[in-house]
C-alpha cells in the first residue's frame, strides 16, 4: 500500500473528505452546465466565452485567465457573477426544474414500457403523459 506510514484513521477521514469535496465540485459544474444550456445565450459574448472555457471545456481558472489575458481573480469573479445571474434567471423561470421533472416522468414511462404492458400500466403511462403536457 502506498500510504503505509499514514495512520489508517487519518487516511480514511482524509479520503472521505476528498471524495465529498470532489462530488460537490462535480455537482456544481453539472449545475453550471445546465444553467449555461438553458440561459447561456443571455450572457454577453465575453461572459459566454469565459464561462464556456471554464465550465464546458473544463479549463482551470489559470488557463482561462492566460487565454483571455486577464487575472485569475478576474476569471473567478466573472464565473461567480455569471453563475449568480444564471441562477437568478432560473429562480424566476424554473426551466431547469421543469426539464428535470419532465425527464423523471419520461424515465418513469420508459420503465413502465419495459415491463409487461397491461391495462394498468397503459393507464399509468397516459396519466404521466397528461402531467407532462400540463407542465408544458
Amino acid at each position: 500500500m502506498i500510504f503505509r506510514s499514514v495512520k489508517k484513521k487519518y487516511l480514511t477521514l482524509l479520503f472521505v473528505f476528498c471524495i465529498v469535496v470532489k462530488v460537490i465540485v462535480m455537482e456544481e459544474k453539472i449545475r453550471q452546465g445546465y444553467l449555461y444550456d438553458f440561459y447561456g445565450e443571455l450572457l454577453n459574448d465575453h461572459q459566454r466565452s469565459i464561462f464556456e472555457a471554464y465550465v464546458l471545456e473544463d479549463l482551470s481558472l489559470a488557463e482561462v485567465a492566460e487565454a483571455q489575458g486577464i487575472s485569475r481573480q478576474g476569471v473567478h469573479d466573472l464565473i461567480r457573477r455569471c453563475t449568480k445571474t444564471l441562477e437568478d434567471y432560473e429562480s424566476r423561470l424554473h426551466l431547469i426544474d421543469k426539464f428535470m421533472h419532465i425527464r423523471d416522468k419520461v424515465d418513469e414511462i420508459r420503465t413502465l414500457t419495459q415491463q409487461d404492458v397491461t391495462d394498468a400500466s397503459m393507464s399509468k403511462i397516459e396519466s404521466i403523459a397528461s402531467e407532462i403536457l400540463e407542465e408544458l
